[in-house]
């Protein structure tokens, strides 16, 4: 019985290694139909190759199979591939890019977003990724401003009155689909592409001709083409066919000479190992190349891309320099040379000397201007301003800084104090009391947004220093925007109800709230205060409510729906922010 139980689990096993061959034959067999643009073939080499897959690779092959349906458009099978691969292993972020060019092909930009976003979480690195979502905001910025197409009143009024599309608005049929191209405009005009009356619509929307040239052009096209079979030409020699990317570089690798042949085969079994991550065959094929085609920049950029790998930067910058070097003396493409300084730029980056790296990435990008290498640069700006800001931290000459500001101050050189305080800041951006001075002087200097924003940085920092609600009481309340200045007093002094200075301030909020209420301005005041008011979003957006509206007819027409509003509290408050604006008066 032992000795069957060990025969059956060697077979077991046996089965299971030509099982994982089987699968890595279909599995290459289905990367090259791929490569070739065969996507049909490919999709039949993945589906095998998962029938005969382990559970542990079942993630990759429905990734590529993913990859391949998309490519032969078919987006839903490709979709159901994509969130498979999520399902079976959440952090491989090839998922999420395969479900975001999935949900792309089938034109749900907003979803396909999403899904690269959902990527950038288990990768903030993945390239793939941060394109599809810049693709992505590009896509729907697009299909938003062609949505307003139907929306904008202009072009309703235009379609209902226009004779060829007026009556359309009668049909119920028709009235369902122009209601689906108002809210999805690119995914309806797909579905409904076929009906005429649909391109008649776009037509009269767009001010163009899309179903039809005019009778006049149509009856001279008609004559044009009678005169064209009187006198027709001889038939056009066939054109030849149009060769692959493939077929073509096959032909120019036949037409070079037996070095640069020998070069490029040797680069292939170099890029084979540099995949299998065997670094040390890798870097020996790359040489051997070198030596065989000394002038193609290529080879020794490959071979620093295995530096660069090794960890050894040093040797990586060098070939990156010999390599410009050589693309300079050949006139190599000036993309390879641009590749080479932005991987110089890469390798000062690993070494800390961001300034380098920065001044290769710009290098690289005036000789050509690549999405990735742009990217790599702003990250490394950012590195290093952030390193700068890091290295100029220094909390005792922030304190020495604030109290110079502080007898500026006292002297009523506000500009002067401004400056010290600033300096305070950069070399303690977390002292409240900063923030809280500058505040101050910027409110001296009339400069109010500056001085709010100082204010509520205070407040931020550290929300129990009652000054920074005084600080930014005061400018809401010089800004004649009572209501919040009441509103920020109040916040003060929940954490110190006996502060004088926050109590003064919420009273004269208070009285200037009345002087409105009960028509105490001038007319000229009034109107300051309404203009003020009416560049507040909550009160444009009270003013624009409907309902808001209807209350305020019935608070001056009818006394019995007043009565009413006035137990609703959110109402009220509505109503009380407009009467404390001046918008609204109690006489």
């Amino acid at each position: 019985a032992t000795l069957e139980n060990h025969t059956q689990s060697h077979a077991h096993f046996c089965t299971q290694i030509q099982k994982s061959i089987i699968m890595e034959e279909l599995k290459a067999s289905g990367n090259a139909a791929f490569k070739k643009g065969d996507f049909a073939s490919a999709v039949d080499f993945f589906t095998r190759a998962i029938d005969a897959a382990t559970l542990e690779n079942h993630h990759v092959l429905y990734s590529n199979r993913s990859a391949a349906r998309a490519g032969n458009n078919e987006f839903d099978l490709a979709l159901e591939d994509a969130e498979k691969v999520i399902e079976l292993k959440p952090d491989f972020v090839k998922g999420y890019g395969r479900k975001g060019a999935a949900l792309f092909g089938k034109g749900e930009f907003d979803l396909a977003k999403k899904a690269y976003e959902d990527g950038l979480k288990v990768d903030g690195s993945n390239e793939t990724c941060k394109n599809g979502v810049q693709e992505c905001e590009q896509k729907l910025d697009e299909d938003s401003k062609f949505k307003k197409l139907f929306t904008d009143p202009q072009t309703m009024v235009k379609l209902m009155t226009d004779p060829k599309t007026k009556a359309y608005f009668q049909q119920e049929d028709f009235m369902k689909i122009f209601a689906e191209l108002q809210k999805d405009c690119s995914g309806a005009l797909q579905k409904h592409m076929q009906d005429p009356r649909v391109m008649d619509v776009l037509s009269v929307a767009l001010g163009l001709n899309i179903t039809g040239a005019p009778p006049a052009a149509a009856a001279a096209q008609q004559q044009q083409q009678q005169q064209q079979q009187q006198t027709k030409a001889p038939p056009e020699p066939a054109k030849p066919k149009k060769k692959t990317p493939e077929e073509i570089k096959k032909e120019e690798e036949a037409n070079l000479p037996e070095n640069k042949r020998k070069a490029l085969k040797l680069k292939e079994e170099g890029n084979a190992f540099y995949k299998k991550r065997d670094f040390e065959k890798a870097v020996k094929k790359y040489e051997e190349a070198i030596e065989s085609d000394p002038t193609d920049p290529t080879y020794i950029n490959n071979r620093a891309a295995v530096r660069f790998e090794q960890g050894d930067f040093d040797k990586c910058i060098e070939d990156c320099e010999k390599s410009i070097e050589v693309g300079r003396e050949n006139r190599s493409d000036y993309r390879i040379v641009a590749k080479a300084m932005a991987r110089k730029a890469s390798a000062y980056e690993k070494m800390d000397n961001l300034t380098e790296a920065i001044e290769w990435y710009q290098r690289s990008l005036t000789e050509h201007r690549e999405a990735s290498t742009l990217n790599k640069l702003n990250s490394c700006e950012k590195k290093l301003k952030d390193k700068e800001i890091q290295a100029y931290l220094n909390p005792e000459l922030g304190e020495k800084a604030r109290d110079e500001g502080n007898e500026l101050f006292k002297n009523q050189d506000f500009p002067s104090a401004v400056a010290k305080y600033t300096e305070a800041i950069k070399r303690n951006p977390t002292d409240h009391k900063s923030y809280s001075n500058r505040s101050a002087c910027y409110t001296k200097l009339a400069a109010f947004n500056e001085a709010l924003k100082d204010a509520e940085k205070c407040i931020e920092i550290d929300p129990t220093f009652v000054k920074g609600y005084s600080r930014k009481g005061h400018v809401e309340f010089f800004t004649k925007q009572y209501d919040k200045a009441l509103e920020t007093y109040q916040a003060g002094l929940k954490i110190d109800p006996a502060n004088e200075e926050l109590k003064d301030g919420a009273r004269r909020c208070v009285m200037e709230q009345n002087k409105a209420a009960s028509g105490m301005l001038t007319e000229e005041e009034l109107k300051s205060r309404q203009e003020n008011a009416m560049k507040d979003p909550e009160i444009q957006s009270i003013l624009a409510d409907p309902v808001m509206n209807q209350v305020l007819r019935d608070m001056s027409e009818n006394p019995q729906a007043a009565m009413e509003h006035q137990k609703n509290p959110m109402i009220m408050a509505k109503v009380r922010k407009l009467i404390n604006a001046g918008i609204v008066q109690t006489r």
